[in-house]
């Protein structure tokens, strides 16, 4: 039997999670888009029953609210949008009070968390050599509201944590209709070298996202989609 899934949040990414939710044994009960839920105020018990697990892809703006409100129902969640982190110990704390269960990340591509695994062993081995300096840069869509993006940020963060301490330059483009291309570099006096992870399409973030949420049934507390990546069906 399928699950219920509410899409919170109904821009491009939301339209592509409900056209694919079938394929991972969903059947979308509720949208709510930016009219529907102002404050977070669409998001009620009453709308929110025979739902299972909702996915959140709408704005920094409004994704933290939207995502403590769903906590207090008791409705896991993953959340895709990115911008709002500086709220996550107010959301991990609405979590853990609730029993809910919630997924979140900057990017829900499999391919770009394995790329981040990728970079964090680079930067480890390159942090040995003082010569090469480090640069990350991305580009997404016009239409993109935080930049730098949520994965630049978080691979750089990936990078201090593998023992790369010194200074990373970051930038960021904004043009068109590009899904994503997240960019890190090392440059010597010598040589450079460069790793790059580019999207085709916004499928594969929309996959994981619905993976995280068969996934989240049933759990509980808060979680980085790079920590389940191994547990994923």
């Amino acid at each position: 039997m399928a699950k219920g899934l509410a899409i919170v949040g109904y821009g491009k990414m939301g339209r592509l999670i409900e056209s694919l939710a079938p394929q991972h044994g969903f059947e979308v009960r509720l949208r709510l888009d930016v009219a529907d839920n102002p404050g977070g105020t669409g998001i009620t018990a009453e709308k929110f029953r025979g739902v299972d697990v909702a996915i959140e892809f709408s704005s920094p703006a409004t994704a933290a609210e939207n995502v403590r409100r769903l906590a207090a129902l008791k409705i896991n969640t993953v959340v895709g949008a990115t911008g709002w982190y500086d709220e996550l110990p107010s959301v991990r704390a609405a979590v853990e009070s609730s029993g809910a269960g919630v997924v979140y990340g900057p990017n829900f591509s499999v391919g770009v968390n394995l790329f981040m695994q990728v970079v964090a062993e680079a930067a480890r081995r390159f942090a040995l050599h003082a010569d090469y300096h480090a640069w990350g840069w991305e580009m997404h869509h016009a239409q993109k509201k935080d930049a730098p993006s949520g994965t630049l940020l978080k691979l750089a963060e990936r990078m201090r944590a593998s023992g790369y301490n010194r200074p990373m330059d970051l930038s960021s483009s904004r043009v068109g209709s590009v899904p994503g291309t997240h960019e890190i570099g090392f440059d010597s006096p010598a040589d450079t070298i460069t790793l790059r992870h580019t999207a085709r399409s916004r499928e594969g973030f929309a996959h994981g996202a619905l993976r995280a949420a068969r996934w989240v049934i049933g759990k509980k507390g808060l979680y980085e989609f790079h920590e389940i990546l191994g547990e994923l069906g």
